[in-house]
């Protein structure tokens, strides 16, 4: 059997970053490059009716060996006290904010528990002053970049470690399990994982993503979240004769963001604490535009803040005329949480086969999304599993080997469990 640790240093040879400036699915070509070696390994392996969508989605199928008749979701109609169909599903893609190109992963054996020096020429280092918490990891071997790239491990730790899973499974028959669906998707970091993800195709009644942090974090709460768009009108005029006529856009723009409250903002909070982001600002005296995300884990307080976003604009329009300022707020995904507590055993499962695991589980909420929330709300109740990956989108991206392992072993475990679970599916 090939070890989990091999695959990913396999698979961080793929560049498959995405990109959000195409519009297509996949948005870059290069992403199918691993999905079609994914695609043939599974079909070497054994899996069954491996099959890639036209828009770069992989799925595939470790058939029930039970002799049960598995409960699928929106795919079929399962029978009373059968075993739920599971999947696992991680991204192929990385992150657009730095580079995938030519990863040069290295194994630093042993880690001494002091500052990692990535690549001497360049100087980069990764300080233990600034991620405190490498001194956890001394003794461990850590996976680390040469500084000059991300190392892949957001996603492809996932997938590595869902293919060490299938393999395991395929090769010891003898293991009773119930049926389990494989998919991997392209785009997750541009937003886009789950706006193609066929739920019915893929055949599962609940998955887990396998696309977390630390070893040991389980998630099933995440960020409501919106996207705002403030446009502002100004009116320019020569300086020298611009007063009671000029209307600096760009002011305004700064005037907008002035009326915000101050500590809700991502730099002062942490936890269930949500905040306005402003992400982008761009333009001139004549007219300007500001992009933000808006989020909060509790849907009263994101309902209330898109609405003080909204009212911010009304002040400015009154101030300087109407039409001057107009917000846009887009919703993007909703907080999972509602769609997971009807099925706590998954959160339950996951903890247990932790603990088998020698691994202490930790329930934690997500600063973020992930394609579980949306996939939640498309009828497939699909929490958050950890890959044990640091640092994620950056040239400090780390992993330690161990955790590779042990989150593999953690999949597998969570597939014997789910061979006793029996669910009511009429």
């Amino acid at each position: 059997m090939t070890t989990a640790v091999e695959r990913f240093l396999k698979y961080v040879s793929y560049d498959t970053q995405s990109d959000e400036a195409y519009d297509t699915c996949p948005s870059t070509k290069k992403q199918l490059l691993l999905a079609n070696e994914l695609k043939r390994e599974l079909e070497e392996m054994g899996a069954s009716d491996v099959r890639m969508s036209e828009y770069g989605y992989l799925f595939a199928r470790i058939p029930d060996n039970t002799g049960s008749t598995s409960a699928h979701g929106a795919s079929g109609v399962g029978q009373k006290t059968t075993i739920p169909a599971l999947g696992f599903i991680s991204h192929m893609d990385t992150a657009p904010s730095l580079t995938g190109t030519n990863v040069k992963p290295r194994i630093v054996q042993a880690y001494d528990g002091k500052d990692i020096v990535l690549n001497a020429e360049k100087q980069i280092v990764m300080k233990v002053s600034e991620f405190p918490f490498l001194a956890d990891l001394k003794g461990q071997d850590l996976i680390v970049t040469d500084g000059t790239t991300l190392l892949g491990a957001d996603d492809k730790a996932g997938v590595a470690e869902i293919m060490t899973m299938a393999e395991y499974f395929l090769s010891h028959p003898e293991i009773p399990h119930g049926e389990i669906c494989i998919g991997f998707t392209p785009d997750e970091e541009i937003g886009r994982g789950a706006d193609r993800f066929d739920v019915k195709d893929f055949g599962a009644a609940v998955a887990y993503t396998v696309d977390g942090g630390p070893i040991g974090e389980i998630e099933y709460e995440n960020f409501n979240a919106a996207s705002g768009k403030v446009r502002i009108q100004g009116a320019s005029i020569h300086p020298g004769d611009a007063k009671l006529k000029m209307k600096n856009a760009l002011l305004i723009g700064m005037e907008f963001q002035s009326l915000l409250p101050v500590f809700e903002n991502p730099m002062y909070t942490e936890g269930y604490e949500g905040f306005y982001h402003l992400d982008e600002m761009s333009g001139n005296v004549e007219e300007a535009q500001l992009n933000y995300i808006i989020r909060d884990h509790d849907h009263e307080k994101f309902e209330q803040k898109k609405k003080f976003f909204a009212e911010a604009a009304d002040f400015l329009n009154r101030k300087y005329g109407k039409g001057t300022v107009i917000a846009e707020v887009t919703d993007s995904y909703y907080n999972m949480k509602e769609k997971i507590e009807p099925c706590m055993y998954l959160i339950d499962t996951a903890k247990e086969a932790m603990t088998a695991c020698g691994i202490e589980p930790e329930v934690v909420p997500i600063r973020g999304g992930t394609d579980g929330a949306r996939l939640s709300y498309m009828g497939l109740p699909c929490p958050n599993l950890c890959t044990g990956g640091y640092n994620y989108h950056g040239k400090y991206e780390f992993i330690p080997v161990a955790s590779l392992e042990k989150t593999s072993r953690v999949l597998v475990e969570i597939g014997k469990k789910f061979a006793v679970i029996r669910s009511s599916v009429e």
